[in-house]
């Protein structure tokens, strides 16, 4: 199976709702490595690497978001050729 990094930010209502919470949730699930993080301009960033079905399927998770979230967009930043490790919750930003 082919393997995929990206790199996203989510905007919108993300932070106080628990979906850095969700995302992890989520990814473990999905078996992806990575992370999630809030950042100062009120949207999530987070990366996340793994077979390239899991990917997918992580990046329709995240345009979906926990219950009280409201998501208006999932960006591609960046596509990274490296990452290792479990799926954490990495410090904001």
């Amino acid at each position: 199976m082919a393997r995929k990094i990206v790199q996203v930010r989510v905007t919108g209502r993300v932070q106080g709702v628990g979906y850095r919470a969700f995302v992890e949730q989520e990814a473990v699930a999905l078996n992806l490595s990575g992370w999630v993080r809030n950042r100062r301009d009120g949207s999530v960033e987070a990366l996340f690497s793994g077979d390239e079905s899991a990917v997918a399927a992580m990046l329709d998770a995240c345009r979906g978001g926990p219950r009280h979230a409201s998501v208006e967009t999932v960006e591609l930043i960046a596509e990274p050729s490296d990452v290792d490790g479990p799926f954490m919750v990495a410090p904001s930003l």
